[in-house]
């Protein structure tokens, strides 16, 4: 996806957040400032933080300058201003010129005070800032997937390395079996790793399997096995690793447009990266959601621990009783697949656990 196509989605996706905005007011931090210059380093769901209780809500709150071009793209040195309309807070984006500081101060010299106003980016160096931090994220967008059990299936898989090797690295060829597609030379070879199941579910019932991506390689011969060079290797190939016709489109969108789902939706969390029992902010987690169930890439989600069963004090002869499910934090999906997701923790206000609940914010 072009940069152009990925800012033109988001603005129809802000468009639509706008247009399909909460009927309930949009709560403030309780010490929010009325301005904030970005610097590097920020986020948007941080910066929004800054201004709202519940930073997911900020497409309903953000106004689109027609005098700014690419709205959604902030850089270090713009300003972000709280305003309100009609008794409702409003987000606005301010760009100084090349000619004024973000303050407001000349600084061409002449001695006037210029007034800030939106004006157009003539020329920016800067990359924006990111909705979440891009470094969290990168290696489930660029080196990791799920693969369903068909898919899994009917996938190729390395038979042997050349001259014996007991792995393969770049450069190398491999030989393997199940290579059928003859509309592509373009192969990603992946090993996969952690089946994901709903909670108490049977070993046969899995949803998908992870698959962490070894290396690309090129079709050099068909055949039984086909022949394969290595031309690039984040690890090494092993006999077994899957090989996978690679997709046409391998761009992966790093900006995303927060919002709640648009309509109930609840799971679980079925799995955690780096973590054995419990994840804290800015990890990352598997959901048993997916685009079967209507979510996608920036939908915002609520964890919750299921409430303690406890014996009533006074009447030790009643039945026991329930308590409500108490709100862990937020997450954010980031990557779908057709019955799971990735979430990214962005708010813990106590650890994230296995299994727990997920839902509507």
């Amino acid at each position: 996806m072009t940069i152009r196509n990925t800012v033109t989605a988001l603005l129809l996706a802000l468009a639509l957040a706008l247009s399909t905005a909460h009927a309930d007011t949009v709560t403030l931090n309780p010490e929010h400032p009325d301005r904030h210059v970005v610097v590097k380093g920020d986020t948007l769901w941080d910066i929004s933080a800054r201004f709202l209780r519940d930073p997911w809500r900020w497409p309903d709150v953000w106004e689109i300058n027609p005098q700014i071009e690419n709205p959604h793209l902030i850089y270090p040195g713009d300003i972000i201003s709280l305003t309100y309309r009609e008794g409702q807070p409003v987000l606005q984006l301010e760009r100084p010129s090349a000619q004024t500081g973000a303050d407001g101060v000349d600084m061409a010299g002449d001695g006037d005070r210029v007034k800030l106003s939106p004006q157009v980016r003539i020329t920016k160096l800067e990359r924006p800032i990111p909705t979440v931090p891009v470094e969290v994220i990168e290696q489930f967008l660029l080196n990791a997937q799920v693969i369903s059990p068909d898919e899994l299936a009917k996938s190729g898989y390395v038979l042997s390395m050349e001259e014996g090797r007991l792995i393969g690295g770049t450069g190398n060829k491999i030989y393997a079996r199940g290579v059928n597609d003859r509309s592509t030379t373009r192969y990603e070879v992946f090993r996969t790793g952690t089946a994901y199941r709903n909670p108490n579910a049977k070993k046969d019932e899995v949803l998908g399997y992870e698959a962490l991506k070894v290396a690309d390689g090129r079709l050099e011969a068909y055949g039984d096995p086909a022949t394969l060079t290595l031309v690039k290797s984040t690890r090494e190939t092993l006999p077994g690793d899957r090989v996978i016709a690679s997709p046409e489109d391998q761009t992966r969108d790093f900006n995303f447009v927060p919002s709640a789902p648009d309509k109930t939706v609840q799971g679980h969390i079925v799995a955690l990266f780096d973590a054995i029992s419990r994840a804290g902010r800015y990890q990352v987690v598997v959901l048993n959601l997916g685009h079967n169930d209507g979510v996608r890439p920036g939908h915002v989600l609520a964890a919750y621990h299921a409430g303690e069963t406890v014996r009533d004090p006074v009447k030790p002869k009643a039945d026991p009783v329930t308590l409500p499910d108490a709100q862990e934090g937020l997450l954010m999906v980031f990557r779908v697949f057709d019955k799971v997701s990735y979430a990214l923790v962005m708010e813990a206000t106590r650890d994230i656990r296995l299994y727990d609940a997920v839902r509507n914010p």
